[in-house]
């Protein structure tokens, strides 16, 4: 069986939108249930705990970002 090039990048590239966009609910769910637990144990350093849960969270997000930005460089180049 003769699998292409385009063939294979065809399968792979929404594969790693779709794991990408997984690990990314993966790690902002678990980064905001610690920003949370932290919180709860101590209230009142809840401003230090939220900016950097959103400096993480964008963190995260710009990764997801990236894997969408390669996906259409690799789907413009399949077409």
């Amino acid at each position: 069986m003769d699998i292409g090039v385009g063939s294979a990048l065809a399968l792979s590239a929404p594969l790693a939108v779709g794991l990408a966009a997984l690990g990314s609910g993966v790690g902002l769910g678990k980064a905001v249930g610690g920003a949370m637990k932290a919180i709860g144990r101590q209230p009142d350093a809840s401003g230090k705990i939220l900016t950097s849960m959103i400096i993480g969270a964008a963190l995260i997000e710009a990764l997801t970002i990236y894997t969408l930005i390669v996906f259409f460089i690799v789907l413009e180049r399949m077409a």
